[in-house]
């Protein structure tokens, strides 16, 4: 008789780990909570340590975690390709005293949230069975512009076997075709081993200037490019949902979808201000998942209000399925502060709905920057043997959080402020750590200094 071995399915989260030059550049416009803290001084070791301690702590849980690398800054190569000459320091200071804001995006700490590193798609959904990864764009912001390639180069290095993975190139670098990653990408699914529905959430029509889009902020995502996406992750029509963004929540400070709404197997909760054509579409998510239910759960104005709801980042959290199967958010503690929001969670875990609990926990160097706990994190859905073929060294575990936390120690400053970038001495501390890193993380060699 043949033996039976059962197929284990897992949802890895990746967390960006927060970089050496972490920093509040304000350069996000439509980001409200970006431009609010522009220019203040931030602290990278507190930062990289808060991020670690949530990934320990989901690992704790019992949730399979992993560790996405930041990138490179300040962006030598970039200055180097816009005609700044000379050694790095006069690189440096060529950028700093003569573009101070072409500067000041080439420094960018954004890379830390991997929800925008790029489009992932479980073999249960693709034609050909692998996972597929497409790198975003991020066409919309020249600061966020810069990190495809790199991304594209740890995502290979962390998903090396082209027997379980298939790798894409970034789409083209035209607003066209503006591609926001994951934060902009929602997957329902009964099982994560089973195929799903694959919700593409876009903010305009790049071809078609008579339909609804924002006046006041960028709709970064458009409806070809995640047509595109699609298409390269070879999904079918069945099992995608494409849905448009509301324009007036985008021109209120909603820049992602995932400051709106979160999904993750058999719920999506949303805010009601969320999406044009709501109803019609949410009908078409509960038609293409199948004969069961999808617990949609519509967050009233009344209950939130867009604006407290963008403070908090209620939406912005994490929706995880905990090993007992309930569900939990994992929230950032401004939702616990602000008393409207923390009433609506303390309601939400006594109904008749799978999420039964709510962790609170301190991100404020990210919330500062403009990202909660969800725009931390990248997830990829996998069996057993496709975990098995990950990178084993970017996976979590209490060694080497130990190991990573006394890296932060040795290599991150306590406080940086804006003008501290331009120092010459802190672009060869940030070199030192990361390729000490690439070690760690065995990663290879995936950043510009390292493949000179």
């Amino acid at each position: 008789m043949e033996e039976f071995v059962s197929t284990q399915h897992f949802e890895v989260n990746f967390d960006g780990l927060v970089g050496p030059t972490h920093n509040y550049a304000g350069l996000s416009f439509g980001n409200v909570a970006s431009l609010s803290n522009a220019k203040a001084v931030s602290s990278p070791r507190s930062a990289a340590k808060q991020g670690l301690a949530k990934m320990k702590a989901l690992h704790d849980m019992g949730m399979v975690q992993g560790v996405f690398a930041p990138h490179e800054r300040p962006d030598i190569a970039t200055l180097r390709r816009l005609g700044f000459t000379g050694n790095d320091g006069e690189v440096l200071y060529k950028a700093a005293t003569e573009a101070p804001q072409i500067y000041q995006a080439v420094c960018s700490a954004s890379s830390m949230w991997t929800a925008n590193a790029a489009t992932v798609s479980p073999g249960a959904d693709t034609a050909n069975g692998k996972v597929h990864f497409t790198p975003a764009n991020l066409t919309n912001k020249f600061h966020r512009s810069l990190e495809p390639m790199t991304s594209g180069r740890i995502l290979q290095a962390m998903f090396n076997n082209s027997r379980y993975f298939e790798h894409h190139l970034h789409l083209p670098d035209n607003e066209h075709f503006g591609d926001e990653g994951a934060a902009n990408h929602t997957r329902l699914c009964s099982n994560y081993g089973h195929a799903g529905v694959e919700i593409f959430t876009f903010g305009r029509y790049a071809f078609d200037s008579s339909k609804p889009a924002p006046t006041k902020f960028p709709a970064r995502q458009t409806f070809e490019a995640s047509q595109a996406i699609a298409r390269l992750h070879g999904l079918s029509d069945e099992n995608t949902v494409y849905i448009q963004q509301n324009p007036d929540v985008i021109d209120q400070g909603v820049f992602h979808n995932d400051v709106i709404a979160v999904g993750n197997q058999n719920v999506l909760f949303y805010h009601e201000q969320a999406f044009l054509d709501t109803e019609a579409k949410l009908a078409e998510i509960q038609q293409k998942f199948g004969a069961e239910p999808v617990h949609f759960i519509c967050v009233k104005t009344s209950e939130v209000s867009v604006e407290d709801a963008v403070q908090t980042y209620l939406f912005n959290t994490q929706l995880l399925t905990m090993p007992d199967g309930s569900m939990a958010i994992i929230a950032p503690t401004e939702c616990e502060e602000n008393p409207r929001v923390k009433a609506y969670l303390e309601d939400l875990v006594q109904r008749n709905t799978p999420i039964k609990k709510v962790h609170f926990f301190d991100v404020k160097q990210s919330m500062r920057n403009g990202g909660g706990p969800a725009c931390l994190r990248l997830r990829v859905a996998m069996n057993d043997d496709e975990l098995a073929a990950v990178n084993p060294a970017v996976i979590m575990n209490d060694g080497l959080f130990t190991r990573l936390n006394e890296w932060v120690d040795k290599h991150y400053r306590e406080e940086l402020s804006v003008d501290d970038l331009r120092d010459p001495q802190l672009l060869n501390e940030s070199r030192g750590a990361l390729d000490e890193l690439t070690q760690i993380l065995k990663l290879g060699s995936v950043y510009p200094f390292q493949l000179v």
